[in-house]
């Protein structure tokens, strides 16, 4: 199916993305680690895990896409799925230091003994190893939303509604994750880590490696992304989203195709975070904040919801800005995010993908008119010449 679906005449656009970011995966580290510094080539090693920020991001929101886009779910709590994703592989990067923290201990982390807990907690247990964090990264986040979807489609929230849930379900989360007695780090979370997989986090092969990771997870959620909304469910989605009344009276169990976009989606999310723990090297309840959430939604309102590459361009593009606008004007930068998320509900309500592909369709549409009136044109003036051709014999006798 998702060789049908790559290779479909509709599906060039997602070849051509999934090729650009199989290309960054490659050029990126190569950039790095072969060309020399003095090279207008090489990539510096700051910008190599910025990058990789920013593909975590778009990773994100191209998860908060495949609910909003295409399920019209607006879910402001994708931040909470992110940052237990977050967690779990922190959780991980914590344990493979071992003796070599500041109390050298060689079980428990330092914000651990600083509270003079005597014993690691259960729930940390197996974390030591990259199999088990790997499968909590996708099976926290997933168990989570299948848990809140299970009841709040079940019984019909909607709308605005399930929006103020799923925020009041992230800010829960953040004052949870604050308390330093559930045993995550408190306000200051997880960081100081030192290796992965046994390699240094803070070594420049290492970053890069990370980075072509999060290309190809980048990639593979495209192309798993779009063999869903391609396929004869993605188009029962879309008719959950613009009619869901209509929909459920033809049979379908709309609570049913609702929790499993939802539970795949904060999955997606999870391994998003996942990646971006080591790469940024900090993790704490600071992710949960509602903002973040809020920030998601326009990253994917700016690219384009409900066409899978404007989400990913978008987080690119509103982070890039970011970076550079906090660096000149720190604090009119929540101002400035306000400011380009009514100017793209007023003037490019389908963000800038949509609009790009709704004036390509329209040229399309215009081009294929004008041949049609050409056609018609000319078989006119072919019938024209023809019985011209038929009268001046006979006008000639």
């Amino acid at each position: 199916m998702i060789t049908q679906m790559l290779f479909s005449r509709h599906e060039k656009k997602t070849i051509w993305a999934v090729f650009l970011i199989l290309l960054a995966a490659a050029l990126v580290p190569l950039a790095n680690l072969l060309i020399p510094e003095g090279s207008a080539f090489h990539v510096p090693g700051y910008l190599v895990p910025l990058l990789g920020k920013y593909l975590c991001y778009a990773l994100l929101a191209l998860a908060l896409d495949l609910v909003w886009g295409y399920c019209g779910i607006l879910s402001l709590g994708h931040g909470a799925f992110f940052a237990l994703g977050g967690y779990a592989m922190g959780m991980y990067l914590m344990r493979q230091i071992g003796d070599r923290g500041v109390y050298a201990n060689p079980l428990l982390p330092d914000f651990m003994v600083f509270l003079n807990w005597q014993e690691l907690p259960w729930y940390w247990y197996g974390f030591n190893h990259f199999a088990f964090a790997a499968l909590m990264v996708v099976l926290v986040p997933g168990l989570l939303a299948f848990v809140f979807g299970w009841f709040a489609f079940r019984s019909r929230v909607t709308g605005v509604y399930l929006s103020i849930i799923t925020q009041a379900m992230t800010y829960a989360l953040l004052l949870a994750f604050f308390r330093n007695e559930m045993g995550f780090g408190g306000n200051n979370g997880l960081t100081d880590f030192k290796e992965i997989l046994g390699f240094n986090v803070q070594a420049g092969g290492t970053r890069a490696a990370l980075f072509a990771a999060t290309a190809i997870a980048l990639a593979l959620a495209l192309v798993l992304s779009s063999a869903i909304v391609r396929s004869k469910y993605g188009k029962v989605l879309v008719g959950v989203r613009d009619a869901e009344s209509r929909t459920r009276f033809l049979g379908y169990r709309v609570e049913n195709m609702k929790l499993f976009i939802f539970t795949v989606s904060a999955m997606m999310a999870g391994v998003a975070g996942a990646l971006y723990v080591p790469q940024v090297g900090i993790i704490n309840p600071g992710e949960f904040a509602p903002a973040n959430s809020i920030e998601v939604v326009i990253w994917t309102a700016v690219g384009g919801r409900g066409t899978l590459i404007g989400p990913i361009i978008g987080a690119i593009l509103v982070n890039f800005g970011k970076s550079i606008f906090t660096a000149a004007f720190p604090e009119f930068w929540l101002f400035a995010l306000g400011a380009l998320f009514v100017a793209t509900t007023l003037f490019l309500p389908k963000g800038v993908v949509g609009t790009v592909q709704q004036f390509l369709a329209r040229r399309k549409e215009q081009k294929k008119a004008d041949a049609v009136e050409q056609a018609y044109q000319d078989k006119a003036a072919a019938k024209a010449e023809s019985q011209l051709a038929t009268l001046e014999p006979q006008a000639a006798e």
